[in-house]
């Protein structure tokens, strides 16, 4: 007799005919019993490079445990996963956003193949948890994404710091700011063990933003990674998962316009990554939901900025979490007008149901109010212009300027730009032009956080220069820096046509970048202008090249 909620895995596990596939399963140790209940699938990142997905086996197992206590059979599998972290400023970043893709894929593929009759997808860090959700959205059965939890701060000298200091203290060693031991005694301290890097960076915006968006379960996904409550945590998300699946609560119930825009809201509220921007489009793609680049800025701009998180400002996610965390910014959001708390999230409730359940550490600093905000409006902007005529994305909330104007300074790679900054080469007031780093042209948008850093751990730059660049910039980027920009240099697009010493105008208020070159010279540089060769021509590279979009759609591949 089957177990009810067992949907999809019928035609898998039930009937004479099927007693092949059941002696498969029976070996690796599933009871007869295991089979005629609802098969659960747990998508498992775990890796043991870098801290952010090392202790996933462990949530794993109690999340396993919560779904056979609550009358499921899980099945755990593996998939990819790529450290931003490590691979910064080298080749290897070019596999971070193309990760992305393989992960969905992947994580569809194994669904489709098992027919589940729902999904837990267990992400720690940037690129694995949108394409977790990513994956459910196409599967579109009883799932949700769980976050493996932020890392603990390091400790320095009595300060807490994050790998944002590492690789500002890289900056500074380059400069004889700091010696080979002050750069040892950063290195040793910033990740003091398991989970995703500490600030609002992407993880933890992308986390966040999928507790507000209602496919996490709220407050249990943020729980941080070493937390003495993270097994119970995660046990209670196979509990959640299981109620989801008897009551067949999928995804289509949940992700919608307005739970997408309240995640947007989420995200401008935070100061969080820009990276938000391309993987809240590509989430709403795969449910068909229309989003643009405008859509960003428009919530944005009426959106104040009240979390005090670094890059931004003092505080990290486990001081986020301790405050209140996510229940509390959507008590706030929805009290304020600013999200919808009538949509629906995993565990049943509404949003506004969660939200009434926050509970506010007393005298907490680190998520402040609508009425006090840290700035008027929210951390992202989109930036169009002769220079981006389908937008460009930059995160204000750790910018301390609202414009610049300056000569170019042209890189045709990350690369090329970091030795610059590292030589000293730049000078005050200049603008940073990093191209051919686009979705195709990189290919796959790395982030430039190694670049930043350098300029930002430097006084006599980091408040007159800017950078601008068709790659990326890391949620622990800080400064005048503006990405995404679009169509990228690879197809053409204007920053292809930057020569060096041409001005470049950034108006924030008026959401404008621009090249002062006239629209003449502009055409005469296209009509001399040929795509450089494709870095990689065979491979996994090739092929995502053949079908990225542009950022300003999310860097899709679909």
């Amino acid at each position: 007799m089957t177990v009810e909620g067992k949907r999809q895995s019928i035609p898998l596990t039930e009937g004479p005919n099927r007693a092949a596939a059941r002696s498969y399963l029976r070996g690796v140790g599933f009871s007869k019993e295991d089979l005629h209940k609802p098969i659960i699938g747990v998508a498992n990142t775990w890796t043991e490079i870098g801290t952010c997905n090392m202790h996933l086996r462990d949530i794993a197992e109690a999340v396993k445990q919560g779904i056979r206590e609550a009358g499921g059979t899980p099945m755990e599998f593996n998939t990819i996963t790529i450290s931003d972290g490590i691979t910064m400023g080298t080749q290897g970043m070019k596999a971070s956003l193309v990760s992305r893709e393989v992960i969905a894929d992947s994580v569809e593929l194994v669904a489709r193949g098992n027919l589940f009759d729902g999904i837990v997808g267990i992400g720690g860090c940037d690129k694995n948890m949108p394409a977790i959700i990513m994956a459910l959205c196409r599967l579109n059965i009883p799932g949700l994404m769980l976050y493996g939890g932020s890392i603990a701060p390091g400790k320095l000298n009595g300060n807490d710091i994050t790998i944002l200091n590492v690789f500002e203290a890289i900056g500074s060693h380059a400069r004889g700011a700091i010696d080979d031991a002050g750069l040892e005694a950063v290195e040793a301290a910033a990740c003091p063990g398991a989970g995703a890097c500490g600030g609002q960076f992407t993880a933890n915006t992308m986390a966040m933003a999928a507790e507000i968006l209602g496919i996490s379960p709220i407050y249990l996904s943020g729980v941080p990674a070493t937390s003495p409550d993270k097994h119970e945590a995660s046990r209670q998300a196979g509990h959640i998962l299981m109620d989801a699946v008897r009551a067949n609560r999928r995804p289509s119930d949940i992700i919608t316009r307005a739970s997408i825009e309240n995640a947007i809201a989420s995200v401008a509220a935070s100061g969080g990554s820009t990276n938000g921007v391309l993987h809240l489009l590509a989430i709403a793609r795969e449910m068909n939901i229309p989003l643009t680049i405008d859509d960003f800025d428009r919530i944005s701009d009426k959106t104040p900025f009240i979390c005090d998180l670094s890059p931004a400002g003092k505080y990290v996610a486990s001081d986020y979490q301790a405050a209140g965390g996510s229940r509390l910014l959507a008590q706030r959001m929805i009290k304020a007008g600013l999200a919808d708390g009538s949509v629906l999230t995993i565990s049943g409730k509404t949003l506004a149901e969660e939200a009434a359940q926050a509970v506010e550490t007393p005298g907490q600093p680190v998520i402040k109010t609508f009425e006090a905000p840290i700035k008027e409006h929210g951390g992202l902007v989109i930036l169009k212009g002769n220079l981006s005529p389908e937008g460009s994305v930059m995160k204000i909330a750790a910018a301390d300027r609202v414009e610049h104007r300056g000569p170019a300074r042209v890189f045709d790679s990350e690369d090329d730009c970091f030795a610059a900054v590292q030589a000293q080469k730049i000078n005050p007031g200049d603008v940073l032009v990093i191209r051919y780093e686009g979705p195709k042209g990189g290919p796959g948008m790395r982030e430039m956080l190694q670049v930043t850093a350098a300029v930002s751990s430097n006084a006599a730059l980091s408040a007159t220069v800017a950078l601008m660049t068709d790659g990326r910039f890391s949620g622990a980027t800080r400064g005048f820096t503006v990405g995404h920009v679009a169509p990228e240099a690879q197809v053409g697009g204007p920053i292809a046509l930057i020569r060096e010493g041409d001005i470049i105008h950034f108006d924030i208020p008026n959401r404008k970048l621009t090249l002062e070159v006239s629209e003449d010279e502009l055409a005469k540089r296209k009509t001399q202008w040929k795509a450089p060769d494709l870095r990689f021509k065979t491979g996994v590279f090739a092929k995502y090249v053949d079908r990225v979009k542009s950022a300003s759609e999310g860097a899709i591949t679909i």
